[in-house]
């Protein structure tokens, strides 16, 4: 079921599940701690976060059985989509979001239906953070509305993904042990200490690092398939 180290590494067919398999201890914490001081309608959190669920159960069976090139290449223009909207919601070309702290009706609808994507992409390897933020802020919702949102969304979801994952062997252990160790104290310091970073600031930071990613898994699918070329 788990795949020896060697055959593994290097390997990008294993990153969307390593990363979902590797994050969901820390996440699951994330949740607790946000739902816990940032108030959300109970029909609008719990609705998404179950959308977000389904989403990551059809994903992460499609996932699993995709090639190294179309693993890059669709982790790198989705992480290209998500970076120009976070840049043009901290530039303020798009609306930065509201005061409500749920939605209803036809909102409440594309909230549902938004998440459910995002489930499926979280999947390929792609944070649903960011995007849910856009999505809930574009809804006319709080952002503070998006955290237990997208925490509470990944904290459920992150273990069904995960246990697909693994059982397809589309998962590497050790990797997954580092990031646990690792990603379990950031979470308390973000969530105690940097959670008082302006959230334009965190915008700018984010849309930088994320296009940045983008660019490089983009550019690696492309060398990857000039390589297949090249060998064919």
């Amino acid at each position: 079921m788990w795949k020896s180290r060697k055959a593994q590494t290097a390997n990008p067919t294993v990153i969307p599940g390593t990363l979902n398999a590797g994050h969901t201890i820390g996440t699951l914490a994330q949740a607790f701690i946000y739902t816990q001081v940032v108030e959300v309608e109970p029909v609008t959190l719990v609705g998404m976060i179950i959308a977000a669920v389904f989403g990551s159960w059809l994903g992460a069976g499609l996932v699993a059985k995709w090639p190294t090139q179309r693993i890059q290449l669709g982790m790198g223009l989705c992480l290209a989509a998500a970076a120009a909207l976070t840049f043009a919601q901290a530039a303020g070309v798009i609306p930065g979001g509201g005061e409500a702290i749920g939605v209803t009706g036809v909102k409440l609808g594309i909230a549902l239906f938004g998440n459910f994507a995002l489930g499926v992409l979280m999947t390929i390897g792609i944070g649903l953070y960011g995007p849910c933020l856009l999505l809930v802020s574009a809804l006319g919702m709080s952002p503070a509305a998006a955290f237990p949102i997208m925490m509470g969304s990944c904290a459920f979801l992150m273990p069904f993904a995960s246990a697909r994952f693994i059982r397809l062997g589309k998962v590497d252990p050790k990797a997954v042990v580092g990031t646990i160790i690792g990603g379990l104290p950031a979470v308390l310091i973000a969530a105690y200490i940097v959670k008082s970073l302006p959230l334009t600031a965190m915008r700018w930071l984010v849309a930088v690092v994320v296009a940045y990613t983008a660019f490089s898994l983009i550019m690696s699918a492309r060398r990857n398939v000039a390589a297949d070329a090249v060998t064919t």
